[in-house]
């Protein structure tokens, strides 16, 4: 089997593949380009775009090519693939701005050095804007029948919810083989890689391919990540988990790594680190023979971590964790309250005009540590939220003025909020 491929499949990346036994032999006689798309329907990616960045890396690795190719065109029309609904319509300045973020993400996560792998972004709404429907259905729809397309899992799951599906977005998977018409044209891309949901929308690009110019394409697919209780991988209380540290501080996405289930820690090694599979065997049976806490979540967390966000940000994160969660987090100083701000702990600065406009529940849910006031509520009632190590009451919640007094504070106008086990939020005075 083809090195390339055989890494994919000891990875966990390998769901299906069309022509696998061909694809093997291209691989072994040349190097080819692959391609990703990528959606823009927002200014970053999250966690669970990191096995498509991981897949382009090993395309890297294997003297191969990498396209990435930036959605501007089907952006706005909407994937129906895993949806419920009808996502949002955005407007075409904020599907640019959303590009140009995305792009310069990927750049951080990709080698732009050798000139065979360096890889090549594209935007797809450079030869969709321009397509002439009459000529469009003519010559590309012709290809494709509604029975067929009917049978894709991503409009079969929509119709058997009896939610609707616009005519707009059942066009997606058209315009999507079409995009694999243009790259093989345009750049001789022979591969397409996508989520196992993009299954039906990358057999018809290559089928779109062998009719339209007598080529032969190919496709493979990643598993859809999902956690070991069947929840959605990338989601937390608080919502998505974001690769852009605006949205997501390094703090929080170390501390997002650190909790991933032992169910699921091994097999997110050999998706999301470059760590080889002896070494994460090799940590496996070390965790399974140990008495203590098992290391591999430490392990990943690092890893990916750095890898996003850098060894500053990877230092700065185990600073925090280490201050919060260690023996000696109830004696902390006023230093160490700087430090931790400095560091990244989620932080907000109150005037006396704030105490007297915000309740706690506003100022924890403005602050992304909860979703909801009701939340917050339920913690109150619970006793599970405390200011500088003293439990707050339902009534002192609502009391922000007695609740941030600043002779109340030992540590200089500085205050630790701790809401459940995990969750914190540091408040400072002006």
């Amino acid at each position: 089997m083809n090195k390339f491929l055989k890494e994919f499949k000891d990875r966990g990346y390998f769901y299906q593949c069309t022509n696998e036994e061909d694809l093997s032999k291209l691989l072994e006689k040349e190097k080819i380009k692959g391609y990703i798309g990528f959606d823009c329907t927002a200014e970053s990616l999250h966690v669970g775009s990191l096995l498509q960045i991981m897949c382009l890396r090993l395309l890297q690795k294997h003297g191969h090519r990498p396209i990435v190719l930036l959605g501007g065109g089907t952006t706005r029309i909407g994937d129906p693939s895993g949806k419920d609904k009808t996502r949002k319509i955005l407007t075409e300045k904020e599907i640019e701005k959303n590009i140009k973020s995305i792009e310069k993400i990927l750049k951080n996560f990709l080698d732009n050095k050798n000139p065979k792998t360096k890889p090549i972004f594209v935007n797809n709404y450079s030869w969709l804007k321009g397509l002439n429907y009459i000529s469009f259905l003519r010559d590309i729809g012709k290809h494709f029948t509604i029975n067929k397309m009917l049978t894709f899992e991503s409009v079969k799951a929509r119709l058997d919810r009896e939610q609707s599906l616009s005519y707009m977005e059942f066009n997606y998977m058209i315009l999507q083989a079409y995009d694999f018409l243009e790259l093989n044209k345009k750049e001789n891309c022979s591969l397409q890689i996508g989520g196992s949901d993009q299954w039906g929308n990358i057999v018809s690009g290559i089928e779109l391919n062998r009719r339209q110019s007598k080529t032969q394409c190919f496709g493979i697919t990643v598993p859809l990540i999902t956690k070991s209780d069947g929840t959605k991988f990338g989601k937390t209380e608080s919502g998505s988990v974001w690769l852009d540290s605006k949205k997501t501080s390094p703090y929080i996405f170390y501390q997002f790594w650190l909790r991933v289930e032992d169910e699921d820690v091994y097999k997110f090694l050999n998706f999301f680190t470059f760590l080889s599979e002896e070494y994460i065997q090799q940590v496996k049976i070390n965790d399974e023979s140990s008495e203590n806490k098992p290391i591999a979540q430490s392990i990943l967390a690092e890893e990916v971590t750095r890898f996003v966000h850098g060894q500053e940000h990877l230092d700065a994160a185990r600073r925090i964790t280490n201050a919060l969660f260690s023996n000696s987090s109830e004696n902390l100083l006023q230093g160490d309250f700087k430090q931790l701000a400095l560091d990244g702990l989620p932080h907000v600065i109150l005037g006396d005009a704030d105490k007297s406009s915000l309740s706690l529940s506003k100022l924890i849910v403005d602050a992304g540590i909860t979703k909801s006031g009701r939340e917050v509520k339920d913690a109150l009632k619970r006793g599970a939220i405390s200011v500088n190590g003293k439990i707050v009451s339902p009534e002192d919640g609502f009391n922000m003025e007695t609740l941030f007094a600043k002779d109340h504070s030992q540590y200089d106008n500085y205050f630790l909020i701790k809401v459940g086990k995990k969750k914190h939020l540091l408040v400072s005075l002006r």
